[in-house]
């Protein structure tokens, strides 16, 4: 009861409106799926004494009563002494939009509010609810003998689940059983699958390096590695994890609030790995023609999905809006912990840009493919130095002298300086800096860059 609100939970008093109270069913209703808890006003349980019957009653008939078509949900009471609490179940309808009955206002649950639509954005709703029946799909000839094994023992041993791993896929509406035999939606096989592209055509996702910065064709061609990864989506996940490890470079910076050098990566893990895991979670898997694509040039990153932003999400607005096009795989992704928090993964991307100084994620939606861009700022970034440089400092910088350590500073914050400027940063006499700039291109920190011998215009760097 006291878990933050959030776009699966919601808490409200008895003295709500069975009429507001219908808006927060049908928002949750239209998007994916939520708890509403009522009952409990400042984290208080609420005396059911002091509530007109004749109003509980019509919480319980709410569906019927304010909502169309009839949301199917559940409801569970739960009395305690004279306390009292309504627990709505709420599941996802993916083949039906609901509306308020008599106003025949449309709501979705986004972030942690509910929201009317417009008629824009009720149309694009019902668009995307098209798309979103792909995961729920049987796939008839599936067999259970294409379950990557490792991965359905490492999810059914993590949710606890007593019975059976297929039960805990029909748990998790990922499959459907009757007369005790047992189908299996597409979620379950791009999920749990060996191999998904022997249902899922494309189901995969490919690596591709380029060298420089932009792609070339024909005797041009610039690809130096190209790498497919197939499997179920969390081994694809943790295939990336580990491959990424190995591929991007490494380089450090001087945090001067502390004067230590720190180690960043080419891009931070925070910022690619939650794009990966965003990518297919949400990809469109019912467009065979594209794979998650990611391709890696020297200065960004670019991963691709086939298919627009769902619904009302853009470019500008999609750090604050979430709408999941696939949200069975999305919670399972979340019970797997590749996701701390449903509604943070691209804000998190942002933020953990921002954390090691890069250039904020850029999103572009053209041409039916949704295409995330990071950029790698760090060789332009004066901060940034080889770790050749940084072991140098490292292992010499104590014995030099005060003026040689801020100098080496003071290059290391600003880059390539004249000598005019080294003294007018350090605040000291000009022979003094002059000295100490000679002993450090004795010593090989420092490096004069000039065009004759006595060249007034002669830069310095590390």
């Amino acid at each position: 009861m006291q878990s933050s609100e959030d776009a699966h939970f919601e808490r409200k008093s008895f003295w709500i409106t069975p009429s507001k109270l219908a808006n927060g069913i049908i928002g949750m209703a239209n998007a994916e799926w939520g708890i509403i808890i009522l009952g409990i006003c400042d984290w208080v349980m609420e005396d059911w004494k002091e509530i007109n019957p004749v109003k509980l009653n019509d919480f319980r008939q709410i569906g019927i009563d304010f909502i169309f078509p009839p949301c199917n949900f559940r409801i569970e009471e739960i009395e305690i002494g004279w306390k009292l609490v309504f627990i709505y179940h709420i599941e996802p309808d993916f083949e039906r939009l609901f509306m308020k009955k008599d106003t025949e206002e449309v709501f979705l649950r986004v972030w942690d509010e509910t929201r009317k639509l417009d008629r824009a954005e009720v149309e694009k709703l019902q668009y995307d609810k098209s798309i979103r029946k792909y995961e729920d799909e049987i796939v008839q000839d599936f067999d259970d003998a294409d379950f990557r094994k490792t991965v359905c023992d490492y999810y059914h041993k993590k949710m606890k689940f007593d019975w059976d791993f297929r039960d805990l896929l029909v748990n998790r509406y990922l499959a459907v059983r009757r007369d005790s035999k047992y189908f299996y939606r597409n979620s379950a096989v791009l999920l749990f699958a060996e191999d998904p592209e022997k249902y899922i055509p494309s189901a995969s996702a490919r690596y591709v390096r380029y060298e420089w910065t932009s792609m070339q064709t024909w005797t041009s061609l610039n690809i130096i590695k190209d790498q497919r990864f197939i499997g179920p989506i969390p081994r694809i996940i943790e295939l990336l994890r580990a491959f990424f490890k190995n591929v991007l470079k490494d380089y450090y910076f001087l945090d001067l609030s502390e004067g230590k050098f720190r180690k960043i990566s080419e891009y931070p893990e925070e910022a690619w790995l939650e794009a990966v895991v965003n990518a297919l979670a949400h990809r469109s898997y019912n467009l065979h023609g594209n794979v998650t694509l990611i391709k890696h040039f020297d200065d960004r990153l670019e991963i691709s999905n086939s298919w627009p932003l769902p619904s009302f999400v853009t470019p500008e607005n999609i750090k604050t809006h979430r709408y999941a096009r696939n949200p069975r795989i999305a919670r399972v992704l979340g019970e797997f912990w590749y996701v701390r928090e449903l509604n943070e993964w691209v804000k998190r991307i942002f933020e953990s840009m921002q954390k090691y100084f890069m250039t904020e994620p850029i999103y572009i939606n053209e041409n039916k493919i949704v295409t995330l861009i990071l950029k790698n700022n760090a060789l332009s970034d004066n901060r940034v130095i080889s770790e050749q440089k940084r072991a140098k400092i490292e292992k010499e910088f104590d014995y030099l002298s005060e003026t040689g350590k801020r100098t080496v500073i003071v290059l290391t914050q600003y880059g390539e300086l004249t000598l005019r400027r080294i003294w007018e940063l350090l605040d000291l006499p000009e022979n003094t800096v002059r000295y100490n700039l000679g002993k450090l291109i004795e010593s090989g920190f420092v490096e004069r860059h000039a065009k004759w011998q006595r060249d007034i215009n002669a830069t310095y760097t590390l």
